[in-house]
């Protein structure tokens, strides 16, 4: 009697092939990844999700005390709470899903090992889970924002929208969710390529971390690109793809960036690219691991 199989598991015949159909059926996993994500990462502390807001604020008094008032960095004349607080909520998002995602093949081998689902399936719940804690230090943002709106600083959203103005909000947020997306891509995209290149070497793991930190001085976070001069050092830091978004975030928010519709586009095209080629060395990569870590 022929078997009528439910699941037939095959390798896939092209590196750069995802099967999107199998990742929404397995969507009931990558929701219980997500929860689990919350849930443990602040398990047994006494102040739990607090430190999503505490993280924030303790890096901006950081920031103003170090580069505001011991350095004397410009803000482009904004509040540096605002200025520096928009930065570190794009960063800090971004450099999450980095640092999480960079570690899949390592932190979840006893998993890999014991049962089957997509690979993929992990690091998507991770860039998802983040965005908890990005909307939770976006109310804080907006909250900073709303306090110096309303005492009279020279702020306001970026005009680079023509009328009618009562469009101006709606696109506004839209632009903010895109830029969203790219940050989740990159950040994916970063990841899993990192991830795929450790499970053999080990030391890029630890170079990676440091690689990270001198990325984020790298990134116009605590200081404006007003502040680099025309030549080849702005032009590197043009080509850092999270430059554009961070201070197309900042423009569009506080009135006060560099924003250009090119710059957004290199930086998307970056992320489509990156993406592809993350998931073409991932899905080589996991066809073996188990071999290697």
């Amino acid at each position: 009697m022929k078997d009528d199989w439910t699941l037939i598991i095959k390798p896939h015949q092209k590196l750069w092939s995802v099967d999107l159909g199998e990742i929404w059926r397995y969507r009931d996993l990558i929701q219980l990844f997500v929860k689990r994500d919350v849930v443990v990462q602040y398990k047994q502390t006494i102040l739990g999700p607090l430190w999503y807001v505490i993280q924030p604020i303790l890096t901006v008094i950081m920031n103003m005390v170090v580069f505001g008032g011991i350095a004397k960095m410009s803000t482009d004349g904004i509040p540096q709470a605002l200025f520096y607080m928009a930065g570190n909520v794009c960063w800090l998002y971004f450099a999450n899903c980095l640092n999480q995602t960079s570690n899949t093949f390592i932190a979840n081998q006893n998993m890999f090992g014991k049962v089957y689902f997509p690979r993929l399936v992990l690091p998507i719940s991770t860039v998802l889970s983040n965005l908890l804690r990005f909307g939770v230090q976006l109310g804080l943002f907006i909250a900073i924002y709303l306090y110096y709106y309303f005492n009279g600083s020279n702020i306001h959203l970026g005009n680079m929208f023509s009328e009618p103005s009562f469009l101006t909000p709606v696109l506004v947020l839209v632009l903010v969710l895109v830029l969203v997306v790219m940050l989740a891509g990159l950040g994916l995209g970063f990841g899993i390529l990192v991830s795929s290149m450790t499970t053999k070497y080990r030391d890029l793991r630890i170079l990676f971390t440091f690689i990270v930190q001198l990325w984020m001085y790298a990134t116009p976070i605590v200081y404006p690109i007003s502040m680099v001069s025309e030549g080849t050092l702005r032009t590197l830091m043009l080509a850092n793809p999270i430059t554009s978004i961070i201070e197309a975030f900042k423009y569009i928010t506080l009135g006060q960036g560099y924003f250009s519709w090119g710059a957004l586009g290199y930086s998307f095209l970056f992320m489509i690219l990156l993406l592809v080629f993350g998931v073409v060395i991932f899905n080589k990569v996991q066809r073996s691991f188990m071999d290697t870590v």
